[in-house]
């Protein structure tokens, strides 16, 4: 077995930020919640243990001007409480897990009304429901930091799908447990960081792994393919090619590829985010009562979570901005982007000390080579229905994996071994 990277390291969207003193920061994937069954079974086997994300006070909300604190044990739960959306947003929460109901997460192209609901965004979707402003900036929100992208972006049916992903085969599916903290995907961390996952894995496979070593090029025969990096060509019986649809389109292929594979790529674009971090020697959010997490429907940041090691120093705090946000935040200069985030930190936690971290670091997945964008590929709106099934469909002796390629928790770290399992039995029963 050979596996190449092109990378100058292993793990992909997963990437620890050494911060010095045995400290790391994620600049990635970071969390694990209940239901994510294959990634916290790895950690298990690896010995990586887990700690719970701090959550002990109030969570903030920041919206027009406004400030408030709020339990996430209410009903909302890491969503914002607001009297004046209240009864608009659980019926919306509501009405996509009851729709999400009709979609099987292997086939959600096979969903009733499927070609109907690929056809038309999430952002129509709230406009033929009457959401109010408020509800449709706070919908904006979460979607930038979950997807990258806004509601004018997605399919209603690949909305529905994640909702109908977020959970397994045995506990029923819910949009709340996609954007908790408590209870959801959010509900814990890797000691060590998440990154520990795939280097330790690495440290099994050894001299197998090269680095720095981009694919250009498959060619494969009727007894075996020949992979072709910049480094080294490799012989072998069965390839799997396990990165996002668009990166894997730029990998040139003998034969061509069936033109609804290609397609398919040509049309799974990577969600747009930035991930922004800072660095303090203590997190004095908590004595203020507050977790150190964040909504707000303002630039730059959507969401913010406390992300300090487990005995909580040093104080570290971590957020996303995604979508419309990203598209404005990356083109002003370093000083003006480090300046607007952490004035929005000093609003969230109400404390000036905020303005002054002791290290700041951000991560522009759009930017990174090897990735194009974060957290996850999203199909052009009226293309799941139509090149979907083409995802983890085999061409000859190449093998599709990847997050993108799972089922349940579809763009988590519990979907990229999911579909390593998955494709894993696959080449294993063609051998």
């Amino acid at each position: 077995m050979q596996v190449l990277e092109a990378r100058d390291r292993v793990g992909g969207r997963v990437w620890n930020h050494d911060l010095g003193g045995g400290h790391i920061s994620e600049r990635g994937g970071t969390f694990i919640g209940p239901t994510q069954n294959h990634v916290a079974a790895l950690a298990a086997q690896l010995k990586i243990p887990t700690f719970r994300t701090y959550d002990t006070g109030k969570d903030v909300y920041v919206a027009g001007g406004e400030r408030l604190t709020y339990s996430d044990r209410g009903p909302f739960g890491t969503a914002p409480p607001d009297p004046t959306i209240d009864a608009q947003l659980a019926a919306l929460v509501l009405a996509l897990d009851q729709l999400a109901t009709t979609v099987d997460v292997a086939k959600p192209w096979d969903a009733p009304n499927a070609a109907s609901l690929d056809g038309q965004t999430l952002a129509t979707y709230l406009t033929q429901h009457s959401a109010p402003p408020r509800l449709r900036d706070l919908t904006a929100t979460a979607l930038r930091a979950i997807f990258g992208a806004e509601p004018r972006e997605l399919s209603l049916l690949f909305a529905l799908f994640y909702i109908a992903a977020s959970g397994d085969a045995k506990h029923p599916w819910t949009f709340q447990r996609n954007f908790n903290t408590r209870g959801g995907a959010q509900q814990d961390r890797f000691v060590g960081g998440s990154q520990r996952l795939p280097l330790e894995l690495a440290t099994r496979l050894g001299d197998a792994i090269a680095l720095r070593t981009p694919v250009r090029s498959i060619a494969q025969t009727r007894s075996g393919v020949t992979v072709v990096s910049d480094a080294i060509t490799v012989a072998a019986k069965r390839v799997v090619v396990a990165i996002p649809p668009t990166l894997a389109g730029r990998i040139s292929y003998d034969p061509i590829l069936p033109f609804e594979r290609d397609q398919l790529t040509q049309r799974y674009g990577q969600g747009t985010l930035t991930k922004v971090a800072a660095v303090y020697d203590e997190p004095f959010w908590r004595a203020h009562g507050l977790t150190g997490s964040a909504v707000t429907t303002g630039f730059p940041i959507s969401v913010a979570f406390d992300d300090s090691p487990p005995g909580g120093r040093p104080g570290i705090v971590v957020g996303f901005v995604g979508g419309d946000n990203a598209r404005r935040y990356a083109p002003t200069g370093a000083a003006a982007r480090r300046q607007a985030v952490l004035t929005q930190l000093a609003r969230f936690f109400d404390d000036k000390r905020a303005l002054k971290p002791t290290q700041f670091f951000e991560t522009s997945w759009s930017q990174q080579e090897w990735t194009r964008g974060c957290p996850v590929g999203i199909p052009a709106v009226g293309s799941f229905v139509s090149y979907g099934p083409r995802l983890r469909e085999p061409v000859g002796r190449i093998h599709w994996a990847g997050t993108e390629t799972a089922t349940y928790w579809n763009g988590y770290m519990d979907g990229a071994v999911s579909s390593g399992e998955r494709v894993a039995t696959e080449v294993a029963r063609a051998l």
